[in-house]
Formats: structure tokens, sequence, C-alpha cells
């Protein structure tokens, strides 16, 4: 981690507290997903903590993202409500968004937090227009698209290039390359280098390493200083890894595994928070003790706000009448 230098040192505390807030929160998805206490699927963002953390801590709320299916460490990494997440994907009326949206589609208009989506791609567009949105208002916001390696096919990703370019907006497209799309190893659905398409439309493209925290801060501040001196988009390809399953209980219905425990666990070498962990101990950022007290305090926290979201109410029928997008 060669650029960590780079990043003050109280920055680096709260870039471990905001990765490691993601991961307690997904771990305690994982085990109510498999006590059988939410009402859907999850799909969860262990091991790619990194990614979200480090592009936005260079974002305010007036800023702009999109999201994928797998959007809670999105939202969590741009400061969205942890109470209000766990009662979302729980349906209760306290979530984010009413209980009406679940895992799928986190969203907090008053924090840029445009949404996760459930449809491949989905949020490419919706970044593209916030960029303009943006442009327009001449405010100096930036928007920031999240999308897997699976929707670097779609072709709106060629449509988001071309149009930014020409028109210089502030739009940085971040394609969290997790090596599988769904089921299917990336290389054997997607061809080429995901970080070479941008040169086809002229477009500053970068591949990173999305488990080494420094990185991506550097990239993403390069990015987005670009974005807001005017100057356009940038593609980043961070290539990470998650540590669980497309979506919680997939073995349920799998015929054969897809990847084998070998090869998680190998990956599991570079999770990302043990990395930086051990990096700022070495740093003397921190301490040992200091890192097991963040993880127990974060630790307790997650599981307050999940415990309360479970004696939430429901919806009423009636509000959806009355619906409102906050």
């Amino acid at each position: 981690m060669s650029n960590l230098i780079n990043i003050p040192t109280a920055e680096q505390k709260l870039l471990f507290r905001r990765m490691m807030l993601i991961r307690k929160a997904e771990e305690r998805l994982a085990s109510d997903f498999k006590a059988g206490e939410l009402p859907g699927s999850v799909h969860l963002y262990i091991g790619q903590e990194a990614v979200a953390v480090g592009i936005c801590a260079h974002l305010a709320a007036s800023d702009y993202i999109t999201s994928t299916h797998r959007g809670h460490g999105h939202y969590l990494a741009k400061d969205g409500d942890l109470f209000a997440m766990f009662a979302e994907v729980r349906g209760r009326s306290s979530g984010i968004c009413g209980g009406m949206g679940g895992s799928m589609h986190v969203a907090d208009m008053s924090k840029g937090i445009i949404g996760a989506n459930g449809i491949v791609g989905g949020g490419i567009g919706l970044a593209a227009g916030a960029a303009l949105a943006a442009q327009l208002d001449g405010n100096g916001a930036v928007a920031v698209a999240f999308f897997g390696d699976g929707a670097s096919a779609q072709g709106v990703v060629s449509e988001a290039l071309n149009i930014s370019a020409l028109w210089k907006l502030p739009l940085i497209l971040v394609c969290e390359n997790n090596g599988y799309s769904e089921f299917s190893p990336t290389k054997a659905v997607i061809s080429g280098n995901i970080a070479d398409r941008g040169a086809a439309y002229g477009v500053p493209s970068v591949a990173v390493d999305g488990n080494d925290i420094a990185a991506m801060w550097q990239a993403a501040h390069e990015a987005i200083d670009r974005a807001r001196s005017g100057d356009g988009p940038t593609l980043i390809e961070a290539r990470t890894y998650r540590f669980h399953g497309h979506v919680e209980g997939e073995a349920g219905f799998l015929k054969s595994k897809y990847r084998t425990d070998e090869e998680v666990d190998e990956r599991r070498d570079a999770d990302p928070i043990k990395r930086f962990a051990a990096e700022l101990v070495s740093r003397k950022v921190l301490d040992e003790a200091e890192i097991e007290e963040i993880s127990r305090e974060i630790g307790a926290s997650v599981d307050d706000a999940a415990d309360r979201a479970v004696n939430e109410p429901w919806p009423d029928v009636s509000s959806l009448e009355s619906l409102e997008v906050r």
C-alpha cells in the first residue's frame, strides 16, 4: 500500500472504520438469512469493501452514486443510515424506502444515493443523467456509477462513455470486477480487459487492485478531481473478489459449484480489511488492541441496529396510495 502515505492519518482511521462497518453489517445479514429471518434473498458485498469506501471517501452528500443488486456496501460507504437499511431489508415501514424496496433497492436521495438496482447495468444511465444535471447546475457535483463485470457487456456502458466524453460530463464509471458474472467466470463471458474500453472514446481509464484501499483512494481522488474540474469522465476497473456467493442460499438451487473452496480460501489472503489492518499496525496508526476494539464497537452497533429493525412495524396497506420518493 505505497499510496497510504498520501492519505491523512485521521482519514485512514475513518476509512478502516467504514470498511469494518460494511463487513459487520453484511455478516449480520448473512447470519439472519441463514436463520431464515429475512423475507427475501441478499447479495452481499463481503470482500469488496475497499472499492466503495475508497471511492465514496471523496464524495459529499451533493454528489450522486448509483448502485447494483449488491448495493449495501455502496449505501453505507456514502453514509447511508444503518438502521434504516436493516429495516428496509426486512421490509419494515421505517426502512429507507418505507419497506417497499427491499435489499436490492436501498436509496436515499437526500444523500445523493440514487439507488441500488436489480437490473444489470440499470444504474449507469441514471448516473449519466445525474452527471448532466450536475453540469447544468454548475455546482461542482459529480456522479459515480458502480456496476459489475457482467454489466460491462451492456450497451449502456458504451453509450455512457460516448456521451460523457462528448459533453465532458462529471461521471466516474466504476466497474467492480469480482471475477464472476453471477455463476460464470468473467473470462468466459467478457472479452478483453474492461479498463481498455475507455480508450476508444478518449476516456482516461485505469485498472486498480480493488482490494487495496490506498490504490482505490488514489484512483478515485484523481478521477473525481478531473470530473470536478470540468475535464470529463473516467473509467475505473476495480479488480476485486467476493467471498460469498452471488446470492445467499445459492447452494440450495445450484447443482454444482462454480468455484472451488480452495480458490476462495486462497483469495481470502488478499482480504482488503486484513490487508489494511496489517498496514495500519505496521505504520503505527493503530495497534492490535485498537483494531479489536473497533471491531467490537462496530459489531455492537450493527447488532443493535439489526435487533431494533426486527421489532419495527410492517408497512400499512393504505401507504400504497400515498407513496413518496424521499
